[in-house]
């Protein structure tokens, strides 16, 4: 069983919020509640909490290589 609460933090103003993580896509886009920003996955990513979150999202939490779809 996956850890859907993951806490994101923002690289551009160090915002920090905690989320709860989808289980049935990757969040692509996130915008930043402190800055405005939207973030993207960093290259090799597949999603947001990937790059800016404590823990990666829940399919790579189970050992998948990748979500599917985006949210």
């Amino acid at each position: 069983m996956s850890n859907l609460n993951s806490t994101i933090t923002c690289p551009e103003c160090g915002f920090v919020k905690d989320e709860i993580m989808p289980t049935d896509s990757c969040q692509w886009f996130y915008e930043c509640q402190g800055c405005g920003v939207v973030l993207k996955p960093l290259s090799g990513d597949c999603c947001v909490y990937c790059s800016y979150g404590t823990l990666p999202c829940p399919p790579i939490q189970a050992g998948d290589e990748c979500c599917s779809g985006a949210t």
